[in-house]
């Protein structure tokens, strides 16, 4: 088939999808991700927007409204049988996304999530959750996952140490989470990026932000808004009907295994940003490794990645920082370490990635971390880890010689039994096994379940 022939079948594919377009919008500040969806809105008079309160979902109750241009279509208080988000996903969100296709056919939607929303869930949701029988994927064409961040707020927010439940906005009564950890998650996830408003400091600082905004998600658009003045068509073309939105994408901690990119090496300040990715074959020695855990990240604004350590060669580690705290845990296990009969179990992105990238002695296992900071030094930083790894001496001793190796992280990342474990391939980042520790705790030997 000729190239022109190619073309005209995938413009003839997109012209015959006639699901309504999904843009789902979400966002820390409420006040700025608010402010693009009526913007949105003015646009288009069919467009419609589904916002969610959970402000008493603890409880049990959440708030729906549904709106369009010329005003509230519903304002509906719902009682769940379990007050969380996964539930108000799986109950109300959904099937309320199934019924308005159903009811208002030919009219796209904005989905705007509440604050403490993660996009990735709204995706597992999608994905897993069939409203009927029927994948809402079968109802609606998923367009783009927007995420709007207010230049204002914005590094507050990725410093800040806070957790949700001491800020009372927790989404369920077990959830721990911190708020950098939902900002940096949001930001993450997203296809697009939007920019919202003017840094107090400046034009100079706004553009540090957008800098950083960009070494933290290299895989998004960015979209700037000043905030003052909208141009409503202007949004409206940058932000829909994209297709931005691939269903593949994985979760940020497993990108690197699945072959997408991790970050991007930028040594060299840009507005005092600095993006450092490290990338190496041999193992980490557990305990040198431990020792310089608060110095790494000193400096680090976001610092994400896998890693392998020599007392424990089967197991991948995620390595997660944001808002002053670290967190490590299992991603399963390396391809190296599962017989052949188990790597069907895994992605065909991961094998593929595993294949282009296999050594003879390490096979997949290697170490991938990437650190964005200001001001940072990524010479030393490389130094640093450098005299992680083992040396050609303790290289030399063999893998049963490093399982003795002095381990701190001794049974923190534990490994199901292989005749049950599902190895994690899809859009999931393992947070379930990951521990998280605000490095001014100084907690200095983690045991099992404990911050590391």
């Amino acid at each position: 088939m000729s190239t022109s022939s190619v073309a005209s079948a995938g413009h003839a594919a997109v012209e015959r999808d006639s699901r309504p377009s999904l843009t789902v919008l979400s966002g820390f500040w409420p006040a700025a991700t608010y402010a693009i969806a009526r913007t949105l809105l003015a646009a288009d008079p069919g467009l419609l927007l589904v916002r969610h309160d959970l402000a008493d979902v603890c409880n049990g109750s959440v708030h729906r409204v549904v709106r369009d241009r010329d005003g509230v279509l519903e304002d509906v208080r719902i009682f769940l049988a379990h007050g969380c988000v996964s539930c108000t996903l799986r109950e109300d969100v959904l099937p309320t996304l199934a019924r308005l296709v159903r009811t208002r056919p030919g009219r796209d939607i904005v989905l705007m999530l509440p604050e403490v929303v993660e996009p990735e869930a709204v995706a597992a949701a999608c994905a897993h959750c069939p409203v009927d029988g029927v994948p809402i994927t079968e109802l609606l064409h998923v367009d783009s996952y927007v995420t709007v961040v207010d230049a204002e707020h914005l590094l507050d927010g990725l410093a800040s140490t806070d957790d949700l439940k001491t800020l009372g906005i927790q989404a369920a009564d077990n959830d721990e989470r911190a708020l950098a950890d939902v900002v940096v998650r949001q930001i993450e996830y997203a296809d697009t990026l939007v920019l919202w408003g003017q840094s107090a400091e400046g034009a100079y600082d706004t553009d540090r932000l957008a800098v950083l905004l960009n070494r933290i998600t290299p895989w998004a658009t960015q979209v700037r808004v000043d905030g003052d003045l909208v141009d409503a068509n202007l949004l409206t073309r940058q932000l829909r009907d994209t297709r931005r939105y691939r269903p593949e994408t994985p979760g940020v901690l497993v990108r690197g295994l699945e072959g997408h990119l991790v970050g991007v090496h930028e040594p060299q300040p840009d507005c005092g940003i600095v993006s450092a990715v490290f990338r190496a074959r041999r193992p980490f020695h557990p305990q040198r490794l431990h020792d310089v855990l608060e110095d790494l990240n000193a400096e680090v604004i976001r610092s994400r990645g896998h890693l392998w350590l020599s007392s424990q060669p089967e197991t991948v580690v995620a390595w997660d920082f944001a808002g002053g705290g670290l967190a490590m845990g299992s991603l399963g296990r390396w391809l190296a370490a599962l017989s052949d009969r188990h790597w069907d179990e895994v992605s065909d992105h991961r094998r593929l990635a595993a294949a282009m990238d296999w050594d003879p002695y390490y096979g997949d296992r290697h170490q991938h971390l990437v650190f964005i900071g200001l001001d940072l030094d990524p010479a030393s930083l490389h130094r640093t880890l450098t005299a992680c790894l083992l040396t050609d001496a303790e290289l030399a001793d063999g893998e049963q010689a490093w399982r003795g190796h002095p381990d701190p992280f001794a049974d923190c990342f534990p490994l199901a039994a292989l005749d049950t474990e599902i190895v994690r391939d899809d859009q999931s980042t393992g947070d379930d096994q990951i521990t998280r520790d605000d490095q001014t705790t100084g907690d200095d030997e983690p045991s099992q379940g404990e911050s590391v």
